[in-house]
């Protein structure tokens, strides 16, 4: 068994495609198909499922990917742990961040980069869900995402902040002019808020429950760049955790109006496969994250924001 054919295993998963998965493991599509074949004789199991195209893995198949998936991310740790101890902690980190958490990350990776200047970073805006997938499947090396309210299932948490939450709304709307206002309120209004899929909005959705009331948004969007420009270009409202305002701050014409805290309010943290090997990067990213006040950071810029 040659690791050159794990690799193949998981080039497929990742591209659903022969020929795709082909290309990115620099080979030609016979080269990677008897690759395949041959780790199924030598396995003896049936590990693709063919037909003229690709149609997914057997149940065998499924738990060889993810044994390969292991097996490729133990090399990589290897070959990173022999590089840190040649000339110091290099590659590529994988973060995954949920998008109310995606400009926090840039208080850890500014920091770690000074630390370590070799390193260089690649953040995805994931789900939740996707998340703990992406762990799970060795796709990305830690998550940034709630760390107590759905099932994580089986990771390492290390909590970051407290998520609360402000009103923004655009100058000169109905509750623009209020000091604060109630979770009902801010539901009744025309909103654009992130889409179901994301656990914030199931968050935001529990809390409007709680009040007895129900959002309706005029503009489901799943980034905060789509969020901000629907505020300002149709005046419209939204419910933002205050980590925002750290990367975005406040759109021109609009301002923030803090809403009351609910009773139970989620951490923001990272997460990191509970299973197999820790990735050096992801730990070095710990370290810094111990290191760097969040809470403090974030609630300077709010409270600057909203009382300045």
């Amino acid at each position: 068994m040659l690791l050159r054919q794990l690799e193949y295993l998981a080039a497929l998963a990742r591209e659903g495609h022969f020929g795709r998965a082909a290309e990115a493991c620099d080979v030609s599509q016979p080269a990677l198909s008897a690759g395949i074949r041959k780790l199924e004789t030598e396995l003896g199991v049936q590990i693709v499922q063919r037909a003229q195209r690709f149609e997914g893995f057997t149940p065998e198949g499924t738990e060889v990917l993810r044994w390969a998936r292991h097996v490729l991310a133990e090399r990589e740790q290897l070959k990173r742990t022999l590089e840190s101890r040649r000339g110091g902690l290099s590659g590529v980190l994988r973060i995954g961040a949920i998008p109310t958490a995606l400009s926090v990350a840039a208080l850890l990776t500014t920091p770690m980069r000074r630390r370590y200047p070799l390193v260089r970073f690649s953040l995805r805006s994931m789900s939740s869900r996707e998340i703990v997938s992406g762990l799970n499947d060795f796709d990305i090396d830690v998550g940034m995402t709630y760390v107590d309210g759905e099932p994580l299932g089986r990771v390492r948490v290390v909590p970051l902040y407290r998520e609360r939450y402000m009103f923004l709304t655009a100058d000169g709307g109905e509750l623009a002019g209020q000091r604060s206002i109630t979770w009902a309120q801010a539901a009744a209004a025309p909103l654009c808020l992130l889409p179901p899929v994301m656990q914030n909005r199931r968050i935001l959705d529990g809390y409007f429950a709680e009040a007895g009331a129900v959002a309706e948004p005029v503009v489901e969007a799943d980034t905060v760049s789509a969020i901000y420009a629907h505020v300002a270009s149709m005046r419209l409202s939204s419910v933002i955790p205050h980590a925002w305002l750290h990367g975005y701050g406040v759109p021109d014409g609009a301002r923030v109006i803090p809403l009351p805290p609910p009773e139970r309010t989620y951490h923001v943290g990272l997460v990191l496969a509970g299973g197999g090997p820790e990735p050096l990067l992801a730990r070095a990213l710990v370290d810094i994250a111990r290191q760097v006040d969040l809470p403090h950071e974030l609630e300077q810029v709010a409270s600057r924001i909203t009382h300045g």
